[in-house]
């Protein structure tokens, strides 16, 4: 009997451990769309690697970290946030993460795409794509 409490306990404390690690390999990816909905780019720029590919409107370049900084404090200037709503984000394994959602700013909506990748034992962004959804005519 002590051995199937042994078990159990040991069975529980496992799945305890695992769910954290799995909760806190999702916040960094909560913490950038936290810093997206307020158009936060210094709060996203700790998250940055050294190299991040933008696409804005089909228009794609890598860009250092200092480079992409500047990039999105532009398009949030121009582009003020009023809402974003992640569609569908997940973990694809222990190595990345991704959030596809829509993106509404004072000129209009945007398909955001967002990649974090571990990299030395940190989630960085490695990828941000801005694709404007354009509105049927009335």
């Amino acid at each position: 009997m002590k051995k199937f409490y042994k078990g159990l306990v040991l069975s529980i404390l496992c799945a305890f451990v695992l769910s954290v690690n799995n909760v806190q390999a999702q916040e960094p990816l909560q913490e950038v769309v936290h810093y997206i909905r307020g158009g936060n780019v210094s709060g996203m720029a700790k998250y940055l690697d050294k190299n991040v590919a933008i696409t804005i409107n089909n228009n794609q370049a890598s860009y250092s970290s200092s480079q992409a900084e500047i990039i999105l404090k532009d398009f949030f200037s121009k582009n003020v946030v009023k809402e974003f709503n992640v569609n569908q984000g997940r973990n694809t394994g222990n190595n990345s993460q991704y959030a596809i959602g829509e993106l509404m700013t004072s000129t209009g909506s945007y398909q955001l795409y967002v990649v974090i990748k571990l990299n030395q034992d940190q989630f960085l962004i490695r990828e941000m794509r801005f694709e404007k959804i354009e509105q049927p005519a009335r």
